[in-house]
């Protein structure tokens, strides 16, 4: 691939002593040529700065010892930007600012010698304060959905017409104003508009970094089936795009994979990763793992894996916390459990906002740094060990209360009832006609009294008796 003028200048001239600083601007007529200025921009530049749709102001240092003189560079990128059908007006000077506020106001080429930036912008009038660097509304009246404050001493709007009642006119007459008696009258912003009518930057340039793809594609010469030569492939496409986050210190946080098949479909699937990660090996293991659940219909005979960037993660360990497994060990493993037992199954699970007995949803597993243990003074705190399949139980009643629960499991043998609460009455979904039948035989809906009795061998439970049915479960143990 050629190289960029700006490449080759520097290629050829490294030992020629610094230049000065040269700034040039170049401000197209019509939005619609926005991509193709950027284009023309990057090939004498890799410094620029994308400040709209119409103007790219660049760094030209160490383009003169390829051109010669900056008059050579201005012409050329006129006529670069001519040979694509734009029409633009370059202007060049010593500061970005002076070339910003000359190419807006001057048609054709302008191009000021370094250190005369303040006497070619003294002619100028003050509005083009105004037109140049509009400063927007402050976050409060913004919120508010206030107009501009009048008085707003960062307005460009408010100084002009001060000066203007002083009887300014030009850029010139502010930048000749004491600046110490100017900034005790007007405040600093006063002082900073006034650099900018001598043509100073405020700040150094920061260059616009181009939009990066983090993608990876190959075109087959056979179409593959199965998972274990799409892992070679996979293999393949991972390394260089790995290698590529790791140089800009970005991880994956979406994993997108595209297979081409030999029917002209496209079999896509996206992974959403639970942290930043971009070790290869991980992330084929995943992709993997994944099409084992989804497999593509028919054969590939092109393969795409592009990821979502996001800025790489710090790890930093603790001497007094309890060390967890790495993300990518989390995940690999969640990856194998979800195509064993299916995507719904594994997780973590999470209360949900319902009164129906055991109700609980399951979001994705991402493990967490436990707290130092802290010793806790008070009462005890009771909990319910629930378990998963209610045990079936055999309980006599008198004067409506339980007075013996009795099951056929020889670790809850049961017995006579020393002491109980209850009941507490619930019921739920019976608005349902669809309601499908659950592990314990019951249906979705239910309509239970449930009951906290301590048994003679000084254990506590959950006992429950479905009303529709009038069976008797134990729900759990109290702990």
């Amino acid at each position: 691939m050629e190289r960029s003028r700006w490449e080759r200048s520097r290629s050829t001239n490294d030992e020629d002593p610094p230049m000065h600083d040269v700034f040039g601007a170049i401000y197209a007529a019509d939005d619609r040529f926005s991509a193709a200025l950027i284009e023309i921009a990057r090939e004498f530049s890799p410094r620029l700065a994308i400040h709209s749709a119409r103007e790219v102001v660049l760094d030209l240092a160490g383009l003169t010892r390829l051109f010669g003189k900056t008059q050579t560079i201005a012409e050329e990128l006129r006529r670069t930007a001519a040979a694509r059908g734009v029409q633009v007006r370059v202007a060049i000077a010593g500061t970005r600012t002076a070339a910003q506020i000359l190419v807006r106001h001057r048609a054709g080429l302008t191009v000021i010698a370094p250190g005369a930036e303040a006497d070619a912008l003294a002619p100028l009038p003050l509005d083009l304060l105004v037109d140049l660097f509009p400063t927007p509304p402050s976050p409060r009246l913004r919120r508010a959905g206030a107009p501009n404050d009048p008085n707003d001493p960062n307005d460009p709007n408010v100084l002009v017409r001060t000066l203007k009642q002083w009887g300014l006119r030009t850029l010139g007459a502010l930048a000749a104003l004491p600046s110490d008696e100017l900034v005790a009258r007007l405040g600093q912003p006063a002082g900073r508009w006034q650099r900018v009518a001598r043509g100073e930057d405020p700040l150094p340039l920061v260059p616009s970094v181009p939009e990066e793809r983090f993608e990876q594609a190959l075109d087959l010469e056979w179409p593959i089936e199965g998972l274990e030569p799409l892992s070679f492939v996979l293999s393949r496409l991972l390394d260089p795009l790995s290698a590529h986050l790791e140089r800009r210190d970005r991880g994956a946080a979406v994993l997108h994979v595209r297979l081409h098949l030999v029917t002209r479909e496209v079999h896509e699937r996206s992974l959403q990763l639970p942290i930043a990660m971009r070790e290869a090996r991980t992330l084929r293991t995943l992709i993997l793992l994944d099409l084992e659940s989804h497999p593509p219909p028919a054969a590939i005979d092109r393969v795409v894996v592009a990821v979502d960037p996001t800025p790489g993660r710090v790890v930093q360990f603790s001497l007094l916390t309890r060390p967890v497994p790495s993300p990518e060990q989390v995940s690999t493993l969640m990856a194998r459990l979800q195509a064993l037992m299916g995507e719904t199954r594994c997780g973590s699970p999470v209360v949900v906002d319902s009164w129906e007995p055991g109700a609980f949803a399951m979001k994705p597993f991402t493990p967490v740094e436990t707290a130092s243990p802290v010793l806790r003074s008070g009462g005890l705190v009771a909990s319910l060990r629930r378990f998963r399949i209610p045990i079936i139980a055999h309980v006599q009643a008198e004067g409506g209360k339980p007075a013996r629960v009795l099951t056929d499991r020889r670790e809850l043998p049961g017995g006579r009832v020393e002491s109980c609460a209850g009941p507490w009455r619930t019921s739920g979904q019976w608005w349902l006609d669809d309601a499908r039948e659950r592990h314990d035989g019951t249906r979705e809906m239910w309509d239970r009294d449930e009951w906290d009795v301590t048994l003679a061998d000084g254990g506590t439970y959950r006992i429950f008796r479905e009303r529709r049915a009038g069976k008797w479960f134990v729900e759990g143990v109290v702990d």
